[in-house]
């Protein structure tokens, strides 16, 4: 999606005459004589009018899971409801919820114990927010070169805004604020080592339910993962089960904040600030759910990960709501209470962050570029060798031993137009149904079995990546416009431009928490097995303890799973036998 969708923008939720899969639930006055037909369909009628044979009957209620579970009508309808995750339904929920308020007393012993305030109240919430680092960076590069805003400046200005006495509390009903705002770095962190270790399971990735076919493709872009599921199921069992940093930190925040204060999970309310409005859809997904993820396997109205997405975009919009200059706010800290359990505080405010500053990993979040490193750290001596396909967005990687023999292949494939040719090529083979005609199958499996030989493929729908994300600030937005002193329409070399500075920011902030973890390195606060700035050990151990802390198996917590979305709206409901008559029809013959 690259623009933001109301509505009022709209006048074809659903278009006349598509049948919607979503049955509209009526408790009849009556006990109905006998169930209806499972031919008969549901349509949502634009005007809301009932037809002449159909008795009168509320609208029907359409979730943004419903629209989910259909591969029909996915346009106009899903933008619509996505847009029910927007800045003014964030402002809307923070003046019906006034704010639960947490404290933190020394409790005479040397420690400290959290009290919780206004419990009482049913509907107050503790409001607690996640950001990007993409969004810091396109909210950098939006205040101009010249403005001496970095992305971590701008990361303090999202805090003040959320969170400050002249942010979103100054005008709101209840003066409710987020209590923690949170990095999605740390979360990234986790997901790297996790999914290092996936990819380097021994067999394929895993037994059971776990099980993971070879080449892993990354599931962290929901855009490229609701593509395979309406259209592509087949590549599902190559996608990696470890959840988003968005997810994981959703989880995270939830369970750990829930057991620790005693807080119904219910009553968290979790926002995620992203540089893409396909993570409002992951956010939807029913597998992002504490009664899927937590052993129940059912799916219903469990509590999600994340309440509400709102992209870097959404940001302006949302100060603007207010009334507030956003880069006019203050670049000072936020002093925050430290989370309830110091360890978790640790991993979720540290003080130091090893960091990817190699323009190599990109700015999707280094799943590749961290894979790449952890195999070459098992093999000392090897070399990572870079060959660039047919495109700037298809990169080869082999890292090849000591020797130069290669031990190990992945890709990178950015855009739909390469991720086309990824589907293709791990489609099986399907054989003919003459006799003796296997040259077609035989073909297909040797083409697959030469040209997939990569044990990891890094999948983004962006070309560019997530700098490049829907919900980024565009080029052609007014105050890109102004501030790049464009008198037309921006161009592609503007384009180039503008990624470029967004970019810039986003290694900028990269670069400085690499010098501030060097500098904690000299002082023995590191540890030693270190891959890319990033601690496996430490990592497992945190995840081990929040495991502990939630008594729910590790595994459970930090995996998530796919399913094939079936659905019969816009297709044929003729037979086999009715379409060989057709085509015999069509040809001249017939029976």
């Amino acid at each position: 999606m690259s623009a933001i969708l109301s509505a009022d923008d709209l006048n074809d939720f659903i278009s006349p005459g598509v049948a919607c899969i979503k049955p509209v639930e009526t408790l009849p006055a009556e006990p109905a004589p006998s169930a209806p037909s499972d031919e008969l369909e549901h349509e949502v009628i634009l005007d809301g009018q009932p037809t002449a044979n159909t008795p009168s009957q509320p609208p029907a209620q359409i979730s943004l899971t419903d629209c989910l579970a259909c591969s029909g009508c996915v346009t106009s309808a899903e933008a619509v409801l996505v847009s029910l995750q927007s800045h003014s339904e964030l402002l809307s929920v923070l003046d019906q919820a006034p704010a639960l308020r947490i404290h933190r007393d020394e409790d005479g012993g040397g420690g400290y114990r959290y009290r919780v305030e206004g419990l009482e109240d049913p509907a107050s919430k503790l409001f607690v927010a996640s950001v990007s680092p993409q969004t810091r960076a396109s909210l950098a590069a939006a205040a101009g070169p010249g403005s001496g805003v970095s992305a971590r400046d701008s990361g303090r200005m999202i805090a003040q805004l959320l969170t400050g006495p002249n942010g979103v509390r100054a005008g709101g009903k209840w003066s409710s604020g987020f209590e923690w705002i949170a990095d999605t770095n740390t979360a990234r962190e986790a997901c790297l080592v996790l999914g290092a270790e996936e990819v380097l399971r021994d067999g394929d990735g895993g037994t059971g339910n776990n099980k993971i076919a070879k080449p892993i493709l990354t599931s962290s872009c929901p855009g490229w993962v609701c593509y395979a599921e309406k259209t592509h199921p087949h590549v599902l069992p190559h996608i990696s089960r470890v959840k988003s940093p968005q997810a994981l930190m959703g989880t995270l925040l939830k369970t750990t904040l829930s057991r620790i204060l005693d807080i119904p999970a219910d009553r968290i309310w979790h926002l995620a600030v992203m540089p893409c409005f396909d993570k409002k859809l992951e956010a939807s997904r029913e597998e992002f759910t504490d009664h899927v993820w937590n052993g129940c396997g059912k799916p219903g109205k469990g509590v999600r990960d994340v309440d509400c997405v709102i992209t870097s975009k959404e940001i302006l919009m949302l100060a603007e709501s207010r009334g507030i200059d956003f880069f006019g706010l203050s670049k000072a800290p936020i002093p925050q209470i430290p989370f309830p359990d110091p360890i978790i505080h640790k991993f979720l405010f540290p003080f130091n962050r090893g960091s990817q500053v190699d323009p190599a990993a990109g700015t999707s979040g280094g799943n590749l570029y961290y894979v790449l490193q952890y195999v070459a750290a098992q093999h000392p001596g090897s070399k990572i060798q870079t060959t660039r396909g047919r495109n700037a967005d298809v990169i080869e990687y082999t890292v090849n031993s000591a020797s130069g023999e290669p031990i190990f292949k992945a890709a990178r494939y950015y855009g739909f137009r390469n991720i086309q040719n990824i589907v293709r090529r791990l489609k099986p083979a399907k054989l003919s149904r003459m006799p003796g005609s296997k040259a077609a199958g035989a073909r297909r499996t040797a083409a697959k079995s030469t040209g997939l030989e990569h044990a990891y493929i890094e999948v983004m729908a962006c070309p560019g990546g997530c700098t490049n994300g829907g919900g980024q600030i565009k080029v052609d937005d007014p105050i890109i416009i102004k501030q790049m002193g464009l008198s037309s329409k921006p161009g592609p070399e503007e384009q180039k431009r503008w990624l470029a500075q967004v970019d810039e920011a986003y290694f900028s902030a990269e670069e400085a928490e690499a010098e501030v973890y060097e500098s904690s390195k000299q002082n023995g606060e590191a540890r030693e097995d270190t891959v890319s700035g990033i601690s496996p050990s430490y990592i497992r151990d945190t995840l081990a303890h929040w495991a502990s802390i939630t008594s729910i198996e590790m595994d459970r917590l930090v995996s998530t799973s796919y399913r094939e979305v079936i659905s019969d709206v816009g297709k044929s409901k003729t037979t086999d036998t009715e379409r060989v008559v057709q085509l015999a029809g069509k040809i001249g013959g017939g029976w």
